[in-house]
């Protein structure tokens, strides 16, 4: 029983997932899933009114299919604000709000969230890397954050 609480717990930490929006076909693969760039949505965990989206490359064929593939280190990221926006009293200054696996060992894609208070900017900023072999991949999103519907 308390392994199972652990469990709950820990999921209820981590963080948020991606909503898939849809995906295109970039290649045909005669067995197994063709390979495609996908569109996820997410929105940020702990400030409402602002959501991300990230396409990804996605790997098919046989091993693809099975989750056995490790996708390429290609995504581009968006974020909007959608709605008012308010900030939580305490606002980690480097947090990672989405995190996607992209291969069953090891690597992942992270989106990291910034506040440039000079500027009243969110910063989103996603990187792919591996614990072994760090990839440069990366990409950046910004929203400044603005009245709403006059709130």
């Amino acid at each position: 029983m308390k392994i199972a609480a652990a469990l709950v717990l820990a999921a209820l930490s981590l963080p948020a997932s991606a909503e898939e929006i849809g995906c295109a076909t970039t290649t045909w693969k005669l067995i197994g899933a063709n390979h495609r760039v996908c569109v996820y949505a997410y929105d940020d965990p702990k400030i409402s009114g602002v959501t991300c989206h990230v396409s990804q490359a996605r790997t098919g064929g046989i091993k693809g299919s099975f989750g056995l593939a490790e996708d390429p280190s290609q995504f581009s990221l968006a974020c909007r604000q959608i709605g008012p926006i308010t900030l939580p009293a305490k606002l980690a200054e480097d947090e990672i709000v989405f995190s996607n696996d992209t291969s069953i060992f090891f690597k992942e894609t992270d989106v990291h969230r910034f506040f440039d208070h000079k500027r009243n900017v969110l910063i989103y900023m996603a990187i792919s890397r591996k614990i072994i072999e760090g990839a440069p991949a990366n990409a950046i999103s910004t929203v400044p954050i603005q009245p709403w519907g006059g709130k």
